[in-house]
């Protein structure tokens, strides 16, 4: 399990990120042009690519991805369990970004919006 790092300027969490050119992971920022190099150099590439109708697996996946951030500050509303993934993304139909979370559960993969 990876460790969250924040921005040392706007306290937002830091993304990995490689530089292909210098090949080198960095973790950056996407509020400000805050980089740094990673502690580890390994690089993990998802390529995870689903159809509409694997939502289930989709979220086994983003379940398991160690790239994404993870919290034990929030119980699951499903099984109570008190690890989840979160992440930003654009909801189906809305503008703007919209928090979500996964439950680390590998028997329940609920999710939800905060």
């Amino acid at each position: 399990m990876s460790t969250m790092k924040f921005c040392r300027e706007c306290n937002n969490i830091l993304y990995p990120k490689e530089d292909r050119d210098n090949k080198i992971l960095l973790y950056a920022c996407r509020n400000c042009d805050h980089q740094e190099v990673a502690d580890n150099n390994c690089v993990y590439r998802n390529e995870i690519h689903h159809s509409v109708g694997e939502r289930t697996q989709v979220l086994q996946d983003v379940a398991a991805d160690p790239t994404l951030p993870r919290t034990k500050s929030v119980r699951c509303a499903q099984c109570n369990h008190g690890e989840a993934v979160f992440f930003q993304a654009t909801a189906r139909g809305e503008e703007g970004m919209t928090l979500f979370f996964v439950c680390c559960n590998p028997n329940c993969g609920y999710r939800w919006r905060d």
